[in-house]
């Protein structure tokens, strides 16, 4: 019995120290989303501000060692990604259009006072926090050991935070979490699934509220 009292701390530190960039970025991807989740700071914007970038980009640069342009900030392989973007905000117009007549996602996205501006600047800033938390940070910083499992890892709690929207929009966003995850792996930014979001979730809300 004290054999194995003594035994297991030891190989469970080897397990960590042999997984060690891995086990920072996926704890630390833990921490910073149940952060957001109860300890919300000031608004939206700066909420997804400072836990989903400003505290990975910590991460990165003081205990990966690491440059942070090298999750994703770079524009990648803009030549396969940039046509992709293109074909799919043409592809997602009609559903998206669609989609805004369903009555659950009307009643959760109809804003009193709806200001088209006000509302893109808030996602802008949000949504590019979010995307590199997990198409950044999560996915890039997943890559060299998982390969193309990184896609399938970074789709989980991409998942889950969106637990408390519509139940037809949290469906929807295991495929398009595996969709934002393959393009930017294959892309190697996480800027197209940036303007991608972007884009859905400004024009929805737009078409809902300005009728």
């Amino acid at each position: 019995m004290k054999s194995i009292f003594s035994q297991e701390p030891r190989e469970l530190w080897s397990f960590l120290k042999s997984y060690q960039p891995e086990a920072i970025v996926l704890s630390a991807t833990g921490l910073f989303l149940s952060l957001a989740r109860y300890r919300p700071e000031i608004n939206e914007w700066f909420n997804s501000l400072l836990y989903y970038a400003i505290l990975p980009v910590l991460v990165i640069v003081l205990l990966l060692r690491k440059n942070p342009l090298d999750f994703g900030f770079r524009l990648g392989n803009f030549k396969y990604w940039g046509p992709l973007v293109g074909i799919t905000l043409l592809i997602l117009t009609p559903i998206l259009l669609i989609s805004s007549r369903f009555a659950s996602l009307q009643s959760y996205y109809k804003v009193d006072n709806f200001n088209f501006s006000q509302y893109f600047m808030i996602n802008f800033v949000s949504l590019l926090a979010w995307e590199f938390l997990f198409r950044g940070f999560l996915l890039l910083g997943l890559k060299n050991r998982f390969k193309e499992g990184s896609i399938l890892i970074q789709m989980i709690p991409f998942v889950i935070v969106h637990f408390w929207k519509p139940e037809l929009e949290t469906y929807s966003t295991i495929i398009t979490g595996i969709y934002f995850g393959y393009i930017c792996y294959k892309g190697n930014s996480f800027w197209p699934a940036f303007i991608i979001h972007l884009f859905i979730n400004v024009f929805f809300v737009a078409i809902v509220n300005i009728r």
